[in-house]
């Protein structure tokens, strides 16, 4: 996916919003793919995320999580947490398709399909810049932010 463009997509977004990929104007934009909310593995690395995050908006970042889950879940995680970036609901796999998140996994022994923990960072025009493809969580924003600061 690298330096490909991705079309623009909408999807509801926490706090009553609806997200539209051309939103963020003139902001390099951090979309972070989970599988769950309220997962040990998804909440560090939200929380992660949240502890970075003054950070990366000084370095001009705008950051989203998408998840497949409602969007009474995300409310429930963001408020938990105190997120201060919006959670995106795609219960319809629309942004999980265009970025090929959706993978078989083995979860206690059985095939389920889900979301892969994936992260991209995309420019102003929508451009793939950098990928991460089965993220392992602990440093994961630290290294994100790592990679920015190189823009």
């Amino acid at each position: 996916m690298l330096n490909q463009v991705i079309p623009e997509f909408e999807l509801p977004s926490t706090s009553g919003k609806i997200f539209k990929l051309s939103d963020p104007h003139g902001k390099f934009l951090i979309l972070y793919f989970y599988p769950k909310d309220s997962t040990p593995g998804c909440t560090t690395q939200g929380i992660q995320f949240r502890d970075h995050h003054a950070a990366f908006a000084d370095a001009g970042c705008e950051i989203v999580g998408i998840s497949r889950d409602s969007l009474k879940s995300h409310e429930n995680f963001k408020a938990k947490f105190s997120f201060p970036f919006e959670l995106l609901s795609d219960s319809e796999e629309v942004a999980c398709s265009l970025f090929g998140v959706i993978k078989m996994k083995n979860m206690y022994g059985k095939q389920v399909r889900g979301i892969e923990r994936s992260t991209f960072v995309l420019d102003k025009n929508h451009v793939v810049l950098r990928e991460w493809r089965g993220v392992k969580v602990d440093g994961h924003a630290r290294e994100v932010l790592d990679f920015i600061n190189t823009l």
